[in-house]
């Protein structure tokens, strides 16, 4: 069952009349927390401006595809993911030098960026994380920084409960060794 206010945002969202106004509050609503997501997978600023436009793009394109079966949160952060997984494997099939395929310099490079505002042990656990497979990245991101459920990220990833739980802690395991590897 989806909360009150949402439903009414899907009411607006299906109305031709009130569409756009609608589609302007989703924005407000999702976008700083969709930005973060997007910004985890890719890292850097611009990169994650340049996919959350196409997030937002294939979001307003798509919204008559949109079922409600699920939550608009859970389908917005689902076209996130993937246009986000999708920019990383685009730059790397275009034999790009992107901060993923760089993960030595990955610290660096976030240490230098004007937007990124952690510290260093902070970008080393950037580092770190992007050196995990992207499944077993994108489980932990969510479950670390979003502190997701185990139930919504298996609707967003298509994926049981169990795997993400094992993805998770394997991924917390790779992490753990590459700081102890780093001591």
């Amino acid at each position: 069952m989806l909360p009150e206010d949402e439903k009414r945002i899907m009411e607006e969202l299906s109305n031709p009349s009130t569409q756009r106004k609608a589609f302007e509050k989703v924005i407000r609503q999702y976008s700083e927390q969709l930005y973060w997501q997007v910004r985890r997978i890719v890292l850097t600023h611009e990169d994650a401006n340049d996919v959350m436009q196409n997030v937002m793009m294939k979001a307003w394109l798509n919204l008559d595809n949109f079922h409600q079966a699920s939550k608009l949160s859970t389908w917005l952060y689902r076209i996130a993911i993937n246009e986000s997984l999708d920019f990383v494997r685009h730059q790397k099939t275009k034999g790009m030098s992107t901060s993923m395929d760089t993960v030595g310099s990955i610290a660096n490079t976030l240490l230098a960026d004007n937007y990124f505002d952690g510290d260093e042990t902070e970008a080393q656990l950037q580092e770190a994380i992007a050196q995990l497979p992207d499944v077993q990245r994108t489980v932990f991101q969510l479950r670390y920084f979003e502190d997701m459920k185990y139930s919504d990220m298996s609707e967003i990833l298509h994926t049981s409960e169990g795997a993400l739980k094992a993805s998770y802690h394997i991924a917390v395991k790779k992490i753990s060794e590459f700081f102890k590897q780093r001591d």
